[in-house]
């Protein structure tokens, strides 16, 4: 019987950084190969020499192209990974948008350190540069959903449509037994949306499998029941009737499509005022228009139709792509909004318009999706009285709000539901992609409902596969 291990060398005991590696007889497996972000001290970990040999690898099955999950991937390669890197047609044409920019952004971050001083290596290096991008595009391979391709050594893999962003997927894994007992299945669920949410369409059901490899961002935590529309009426109402800019953070892929999609539909039903909505990131509007594309495809649901057509955002949107046009936005007034990225405040064009209208307490942040702890969306949520911006502490006199029902990820009982869609309950479940608390949390409702093994595996961790579903543990 082929041995089977598995390892997690990201998104294990934090959010950030997925890297989980299935080791099959001789062929190994990479399972996403994401960025660490956040807290310095998870950022610096993108530096430290993976645990494992990047040029051993077979073959990267990549879930989705959020940093966290596809932007590890240049350093692979710069690092001497030279495999097969499958996703879906979707997350094909993200790709190159994502791994483009972030090398960019990683050559801009190590040119600015030199010019400045800051760093402590002389000179300061890149992560990885536009080269090692551009050659990881060249190991991308498209594969449609649901179709079962062969990675060798009798393993086959298949995509699902994990309904978190255009493109994402759960990953299920089939390893025939070379003995001629059962297969072995394995799945790893990537980011797992929401039910019943605009744009994106609902997470299709696992079928059953020995082991599951899932995640646990919200894994403590019930997303409120209460509408969006509730939450955001008379806040966003009393600002742009008072002459206010709201300023949202989204993330450039996913969250500003689908914010900026639900926007317009509820000023069509009257439930805020017409006002103009302006995206000012270039990722974004690359982002929409590979969105645009995939309109009458099956993962994506827009439902939104405008003199016979099928469009995203039907009137009044607003692209500023050059940095000539997003100064123009210092002279535009309110009432308006305004979506540009991060979406956690770390960077970009979002810090310069921040630092113009905290200031006003007639306009307002408001807060969409996940904020990681180290972030500046997350001390704004946490409380926070000021925040460093280009070297200045910036104190906010405009409302900060959150809006809870726009996260991409299921919560807890999504979670729960979607493991209980599968005809059986897996046998044993890995839990990552959640911090402590969250990843706790579910183990002990999954335990409890399923009566499955659960681990949360830290850093580095590596398990015997067949141990644990032979019962005798680690």
């Amino acid at each position: 019987m082929v041995p089977i291990e598995l390892s997690f060398h990201g998104a294990a005991g934090t959010v950030t950084g997925s890297r989980h590696l299935l080791h099959v007889g001789e062929r190994k497996i990479l399972l996403d190969a994401g960025l660490f972000q956040g807290a310095k001290h998870l950022r610096k970990r993108n530096w430290d020499r993976p645990a494992f040999d990047p040029a051993s690898i077979d073959t990267v099955l990549l879930s989705h192209t959020h940093i966290d999950h596809v932007g590890f991937l240049p350093r692979l390669v710069h690092l001497g990974l030279d495999a097969p890197v499958h996703m879906t047609p979707a997350a094909y044409e993200l790709c190159e948008l994502m791994l483009l920019d972030s090398a960019k952004i990683q050559q801009e971050d190590a040119k600015r350190a030199n010019k400045r001083g800051y760093s402590k290596h002389k000179p300061a290096l890149p992560l990885y540069t536009m080269e090692d991008a551009k050659t990881t595009l060249g190991m991308r391979r498209e594969q449609r959903y649901a179709e079962w391709f062969s990675l060798g050594d009798g393993i086959t893999a298949r995509f699902r449509n994990a309904g978190h962003l255009l493109g994402s997927s759960f990953i299920e894994i089939e390893i025939v037994d070379l003995d001629g007992g059962p297969p072995t299945r394995i799945t790893y669920s990537g980011d797992i949306g929401r039910m019943a949410v605009p744009l994106h369409p609902d997470p299709k059901a696992p079928e059953p499998c020995d082991v599951l490899i899932l995640e646990s961002t919200y894994g403590n935590r019930l997303h409120t029941a209460e509408p969006l529309a509730d939450q955001i009426s008379e806040p966003f109402r009393e600002c742009l009737e008072g002459g206010g800019t709201i300023l949202i953070p989204a993330f450039a892929v996913g969250r500003s499509q689908q914010i900026t999609l639900i926007l317009r539909r509820y000023m069509q039903q009257g439930l805020l005022p017409e006002v103009p909505i302006h995206i000012d990131s270039p990722m974004a509007i690359n982002a929409t228009r590979i969105y645009s594309r995939f309109l009458n495809e099956r993962n994506v649901d827009p439902d939104v139709f405008e003199d016979g057509r099928l469009r995203l955002f039907p009137r009044d949107v607003h692209f500023h792509r050059t940095v000539d046009e997003s100064k123009q936005m210092n002279n535009l007034k309110g009432p308006r909004i305004l979506i540009s990225s991060s979406g956690m405040m770390t960077a970009g064009r979002i810090l310069h318009h921040f630092k113009r209208l905290a200031p006003d307490p007639k306009n307002l942040l408001a807060l969409v999706g996940y904020q990681a702890p180290g972030t500046r969306g997350r001390d704004l949520l946490d409380g926070a009285d000021a925040v460093r911006i280009h070297g200045q502490w910036i104190k906010p006199r405009c409302k900060v709000i959150s809006l809870h029902g726009m996260s991409g990820h299921a919560d807890q009982k999504g979670l729960l539901d979607w493991v209980g869609s599968a005809p059986t309950p897996p046998k044993a479940v890995f839990l990552v992609h959640g911090e402590e608390g969250p990843a706790a949390a579910l183990r002990t409702q999954l335990a409890h409902r399923f009566g499955c093994q659960v681990e949360i595996p830290q850093m580095n961790d590596r398990f015997d596969v067949r141990a644990i579903l032979g019962g005798n543990g680690i």
